[in-house]
């Protein structure tokens, strides 16, 4: 599992409770960012961090990869971060999951809302990484909301939405004709 954002911050911010619950659970999850900062509140999570170069250099994203999850105004704004989303789509494998921003014209519709409620400790320990990030303030009411409509940061649940890349329907073709 991959979560791609402009920075570890942004990552913890967004999706940090989430992630921390994914490795509980079991997953390997690697952040990527566009630059190489303090590891310290991924640590915090137990995610990995990586940097766009270092994907680029030696691809992460292949039949392994399950899920991906990005903000929509970095899918939009950074063609890097579109072709391993899109390649990671188009395998079929990955599922897309995006938070904030305008939704990308490449998924069909605005996505069906998926929350995640954060463990008691996926909570304690996102405090611990916003805090490691100099973002302690940021965590203030009951719940995370991460869709388009709403970036309202909460304690309890994050959310996101599913995407579903965009795919040409082919005409029926009559085989009467043929």
């Amino acid at each position: 599992m991959a979560a791609i954002a402009p920075s570890a911050a942004e990552a913890v911010r967004s999706a940090g409770g989430w992630l921390f619950d994914q490795v509980l659970a079991g997953w390997d999850v690697t952040v990527i960012t566009a630059e190489a900062g303090h590891p310290r509140p991924l640590d915090i999570l137990g995610v990995r961090a990586s940097t766009f170069d270092d994907v680029i250099a030696a691809p992460a994203f292949g039949p392994c990869l399950q899920a991906i999850a990005l903000p929509a105004d970095l899918y939009r704004d950074d063609e890097r971060v579109r072709r391993l989303v899109l390649a990671a789509a188009e395998a079929g494998r990955a599922e897309i999951r995006f938070w904030g921003g305008v939704w990308p014209a490449d998924f069909d519709g605005s996505g069906d809302p998926v929350s995640h409620r954060l463990s008691l400790a996926a909570r304690a320990f996102k405090a611990q990484a916003l805090a490691a990030a100099d973002l302690g303030e940021a965590l203030t009411a009951e719940s995370e909301a991460l869709t388009a409509e709403t970036e309202a940061l909460t304690a309890e649940t994050e959310v996101f939405r599913r995407a579903e890349l965009r795919r040409p329907r082919l005409a029926a073709v009559s085989l009467q004709n043929v």
